[in-house]
């Protein structure tokens, strides 16, 4: 199984939408994907199978030293296949070469192995406050 990475890949907004529909468990919801990402984005990787979209990885930033990785995604079909630590890495690598020095992550207990393993994150202290409920 050949994958292919690209750094702010090209992708359609409906393969994208049902990537993400699919992963999170949710229905489409139409979403204009290359607007948001191109409006609040230092990069994204796209994963590709045979030019089918198999993964994905958002990367927001502040405009300077820190990166944010959001909504890592992998088509049920190609998980536990490190395709999602390839999105990861190459994502780190897109933040990296734009001069960012610091990336961060936060997940839910359960992809602690995932992030913390297999992509190399380290555990930090951090807060969190919910906006809405």
């Amino acid at each position: 199984m050949m994958i292919t990475y690209e750094w702010r890949g090209d992708f359609d907004n409906a393969a994208l939408d049902a990537l993400h529909a699919g992963g999170f468990g949710y229905p489409a919801a139409a979403t204009d994907w290359r607007a948001r990402v191109g409006r609040h984005s230092l990069g994204w990787v796209c994963a590709r199978h045979d030019g089918a979209l198999a993964g994905f990885v958002n990367v927001a930033w502040d405009g300077g030293a820190h990166a944010f990785l959001l909504d890592t995604v992998v088509a049920p079909a190609y998980r536990s296949r490190g395709v999602g630590a390839s999105l990861v890495a190459r994502a780190a690598e897109g933040a990296r070469a734009a001069g960012c020095a610091w990336l961060h992550v936060d997940f839910e207990e359960h992809l602690r192995p995932f992030y913390l393993e297999a992509c190399g994150f380290e555990v930090t202290a951090a807060g969190l406050l919910a906006l809405r409920r």
